[in-house]
């Protein structure tokens, strides 16, 4: 039987300024809480796939056809691919989500 996961007790990791997130893998699957701060910035177009829950904050995600606002209580399932290439916007200061992705 799988423990659960303790976010608390996993350590922030920092891959770009105003990123941050903790994660878990298994079985091909990552589970992140993941932190966006006002001052990130993506570089290109993310392709990867999302499926997961705002927790506080508001995300806005640019996708080549417009813009969809995302708030604390909602999910965020975007499919892997060229189709719903995004990028991320934080509104506010903060924004926190956890995301399931296939690894």
């Amino acid at each position: 039987m799988p423990p659960p996961v303790d976010f608390a007790s996993l350590p922030w990791q920092a891959p770009a300024p105003g990123v941050r997130f903790k994660a878990v893998v298994r079985g091909g699957h990552s589970l992140r809480l993941v932190e966006f701060s006002k001052g990130f910035v993506e570089p290109d177009w993310c392709r990867k796939g999302h499926v997961g829950w705002v927790l506080e904050g508001t995300l806005e995600i640019e996708f080549p056809g417009g813009t969809e606002t995302f708030r604390a209580g909602q999910g965020v399932f975007l499919l892997a691919g060229e189709a719903e290439r995004h990028k991320a916007h934080v509104v506010g200061e903060t924004v926190r989500l956890v995301l399931v992705e296939a690894e």
